[in-house]
């Protein structure tokens, strides 16, 4: 599957259609290219770890009582540093993060998740390494 956003639910993009043609296109000439037996050299990419599911910070009764800080909106895969603010309360005071390494949120304020109690997705970036592969099937 290919997902590819974010955008507002029940909304067409252009540029968003665009990225996921050119997605779709570039798996569809890997799977030509490797059923031609192409080989592919070793390679080492970097990719998002996803690590914990951070909900809003709630009252005893389960009710939100801060909101998205307006710093952290719309930084989806930028890095989040300790003392960087997460949230706002409804009061204006700014509750900032407190990890012990640099993380990098993504699905921040996302209205899909409201109801799963998902304020933002925590991810770390890791290194992962492929070895040479060829379709043996020739």
């Amino acid at each position: 599957g290919v997902e590819v956003g974010p955008q507002p639910q029940g909304v067409v993009r252009a540029d968003t259609l665009d990225k996921m043609r050119k997605i779709v296109k570039h798996g569809l000439d890997f799977v030509q290219l490797f059923n031609e037996g192409k080989e592919f050299p070793p390679c080492t990419i970097e990719v998002f770890k996803i690590m914990e599911k951070v909900d809003y910070p709630r009252n005893k009764n389960g009710e939100v009582i801060a909101i998205i800080h307006p710093k952290l909106q719309d930084q989806d895969w930028q890095p989040l540093n300790s003392g960087d603010p997460l949230f706002l309360t409804l009061d204006g005071e700014a509750i900032t993060y407190k990890g012990d390494c640099t993380v990098y949120p993504t699905f921040i304020n996302e209205a899909a998740y409201y109801e799963k109690k998902q304020a933002f997705v925590k991810t770390v970036k890791v290194k992962l390494t492929a070895k040479h592969i060829r379709s043996s099937g020739l």
